[in-house]
């Protein structure tokens, strides 16, 4: 069971980075892209160490409010675009048929230009579009991995379970500046969406499953959760300015520590060295915690994908490409937006920029 036991690593080293926007996810978890697919040089494969190298990039640009597109913000140039660029390695032992451990460590690249960050939208100015940008170590996350039925006696199906910590490394105050005119710059933390981390010590729940249909189909169903106790960092959502009275009366004026999900369920299909899957994927990150308080800032929402992939794999490597292409994409209410609501009477509910689809490519080694 070696490719499964490298696809799946795979599937656990990487994350659903930025949910494809501004719906803040960062790289410390899993984007799973290459579980299920079998391989008989691989499962005479006996080399305990796995490294992998997963890359993933989106440009987030088009705004939604619920699942409602607002389009006048493309056509007014106002919109929020982000570039996301994000590396993640990882590397992972083997203890025996059914246990292993794993190490993944990100590095993150985020661009973010918009108006109202700097000039504001409704200035004039042919400078009033500007950029924020954010680079460095993302969050470290460890697990432990187990498979609930013995690989070697049960290579036609399988679950696979993990847990794991996921450590504040990542600067989750990285700052840059923000243009208020042509000559007036301020120094300030750069947004949610771009941080390289959330502050906050997380927990992870992971299963990886898949039941072979014939040698060459199978079935495949992925998930993790993300548990983050802690209510907020304590860094403004100000950029360096004064926080508003508005923003402190709905509890909007310092960022949140969120929670955050995935799951996946689809088919693979393979044929000597290629592999093709096809399926469903949603991510995002709810509103409120499974544990902990979930006052302060964050743009709650989802997004449900098809995804592709295709896999080459030889005996002691696999190198995928997978482009998941956005068919709903839903910024939810959060709780700051409720507290306004309570408050005004006046339904209220942000927006978030989301991207079209996200382009992943990776690699994967098993090494003595």
């Amino acid at each position: 069971m070696r490719l499964v036991i490298l696809g799946i690593f795979l599937f656990c080293s990487w994350k659903a980075a930025e949910a494809q926007g501004c719906v803040a996810i960062r790289s410390n978890g899993a984007s799973c892209t290459m579980d299920g697919i079998h391989s008989e040089a691989m499962l005479k494969e006996s080399r305990p160490w796995i490294f992998s190298i997963n890359t993933r990039y989106f440009k987030s640009y088009k705004h939604f409010v619920g699942t409602e597109e607002q389009k006048e913000r493309e056509e007014q140039g106002t919109n929020v675009i982000n570039h996301t660029f994000s590396t993640e390695f990882g590397l992972n032992r083997k203890l025996n048929e059914r246990w292993a451990l794993g190490l993944f460590v990100p590095v993150i690249s985020n661009a973010r230009s918009s108006m109202y960050e700097h000039y504001g939208n409704a200035s004039k100015s042919p400078n009033a579009r500007r950029s924020t940008h954010s680079f460095g170590l993302g969050d470290l996350r460890v697990a432990a991995y187990y498979w609930l039925l013995d690989p070697v006696k049960n290579s036609k199906g399988n679950v696979q379970l993990g847990a794991g910590i996921k450590l504040p490394t990542g600067d989750y105050k990285y700052q840059d500046y923000f243009w208020k005119n042509d000559t007036t710059k301020v120094l300030g933390p750069v947004d949610q969406s771009i941080q390289l981390g959330d502050g906050g010590t997380g927990f992870t729940a992971e299963y990886n499953a898949f039941y072979r249909l014939t040698r060459s189909w199978s079935l495949y169903s992925n998930g993790f959760y993300l548990f983050n106790p802690r209510e907020q960092n304590g860094v403004s959502t100000a950029r360096g300015s004064a926080v508003s009275p508005t923003a402190i009366a709905y509890g909007s004026d310092v960022m949140s520590v969120p929670d955050q999900f995935m799951f996946r369920a689809g088919i693979n299909y393979s044929m000597k060295h290629f592999h093709f899957s096809g399926g469903m994927r949603i991510e995002g990150l709810p509103a409120e915690d499974l544990i902990g308080g979930s006052n302060g800032f964050r743009r709650p929402g989802y997004v449900l994908s098809a995804e592709p992939v295709i896999v080459y794999s030889l005996k002691q490597t696999q190198i995928y490409a997978a482009v998941p292409v956005a068919l709903v994409r839903d910024r939810t209410q959060s709780v700051p937006d409720k507290i306004r609501t309570e408050k005004t009477g006046v339904y209220a509910q942000g927006d978030a920029a989301f991207a079209d689809y996200s382009v992943n490519i990776g690699v994967a080694f098993s090494l003595k």
